[in-house]
């Protein structure tokens, strides 16, 4: 399950024994998949939402509290986030949002690892998630004991991980990190000679090895929304829209990357898209995005980027499944009962918290 520079016997053994897991944790994946059944398609009338709305927002004032959301929510989520004076953001803003918020009780609306993350950085917060159901395959791809040997096989190495993975592998590792700074950390740490354990997701650890030349073994993790991104089909994409450019995130395939106007996280995409002179923007990430991009170039038409399948078959409904859990009945249920709270042991918090705050605080230097 790694690749870099130097691959010797050990490490394939690591692959044969970790290539077990990835099907494993596909398994789960599909399993959640099957459970969660289809996303519902239902449309509040806005009468029915702005009520709905209003009743949120008086529970979030009642317990003192502030609601975070991904971009990749539903948009009436981000929108409900907005109105209440909560954070509309990626993984690395949320985290730092929650932390130096003044209110006492986070609900965060996006997967799993989110809420830990804000749990580990707000210990004395009441973290509450309309449903702890909602994960993550690259966390899922990553158990804790596997990755552990892992490391341990590799003791000359940094481990660096990607915020997608629980709080016990965050707990492993030495620094981690969202995709709006990784490549400035993993530069850094290649500049102090540093080799690296880069997990989990493979197709953004090979982007960050190409673009930065680091010595790099990878978990060979990746996002199931991602991974379905197809050049092909942005190809053909392309060639109906040739004034358009395309805007892809790095947890895709390097394949889909080579085809990019612009490359980055969430935040990073957003800004490509208010920068880039194109009026037209195919878009290769979760589809929750739109709502801020929109918001960001509202005179600009974006383009959802195909997904897996061929010419009549092909299908462009990139959205996680997780994500989509992140309904606005469930937030009001929570803030009313309090019964999807989050928990982090706190011995184990306390060894995640000290990555986590390696990253917020090299991150903060560099906007000073």
């Amino acid at each position: 399950m790694c690749s870099g520079k130097h691959e010797d016997r050990e490490d394939v053994v690591m692959n044969d024994a970790t290539n077990l897991i990835a099907n494993e944790a596909k398994s789960i994946v599909q399993a959640h998949l099957d459970r969660l059944g289809e996303t519902k398609e239902h449309h509040l009338s806005e009468q029915a939402k702005q009520e709905k709305f209003a009743q949120i927002q008086a529970e979030l004032e009642k317990r003192n509290a502030v609601l975070v959301a991904h971009y990749y929510c539903d948009p009436e989520v981000q929108e409900l986030a907005e109105l209440t004076g909560g954070c509309v953001s990626d993984s690395l803003e949320m985290a730092r949002f929650g932390r130096d918020h003044a209110a006492t009780t986070l609900v965060v609306a996006g997967v799993k690892f989110m809420g830990e993350t804000a749990k580990i950085l707000s210990p004395e917060k009441t973290i509450l998630m309309p449903t702890l159901e909602a994960t993550c395959s690259l966390d899922l791809g990553c158990p804790v004991d596997e990755f552990s040997r892992f490391c341990d096989a590799h003791p000359d190495h940094i481990v660096v991980v990607y915020a997608n993975t629980s709080a016990a592998v965050k707990a492993r590792a030495d620094w981690v990190v969202t995709s709006s700074c990784a490549v400035e950390i993993i530069e850094h740490l290649d500049s102090l000679g540093e080799k690296i354990i880069w997990a989990p997701d493979q197709h953004l650890g090979r982007y960050i090895q190409k673009k930065t030349g680091a010595d790099m073994l990878l978990w060979e993790g990746s996002c199931i929304v991602h991974e379905e991104f197809r050049s092909r089909g942005i190809a053909n994409m392309k060639a109906l829209y040739p004034d358009a450019a395309v805007l892809v995130h790095p947890e895709s395939p390097e394949s889909v990357v080579d085809v990019a106007d612009a490359v980055g996280s969430t935040s990073q995409l957003i800004q490509a898209a208010k920068t880039l002179p194109h009026e037209r923007l195919i878009v290769a990430t979760d589809r929750g995005i739109f709502y801020k991009m929109q918001q960001a170039v509202p005179n600009k038409i974006l383009i959802e980027a195909p997904t897996a399948g061929e010419g009549a078959t092909c299908r462009s409904c990139a959205h996680c499944p997780w994500m989509a859990m992140n309904e606005l009945d469930g937030i009001l249920h929570v803030l009313q009962t309090g019964d999807q709270e989050v928990f982090v042991e706190p011995a184990l918090a306390e060894r995640a918290k000290l990555p986590l705050d390696r990253m917020l605080n090299f991150n903060a230097s560099l906007k000073r």
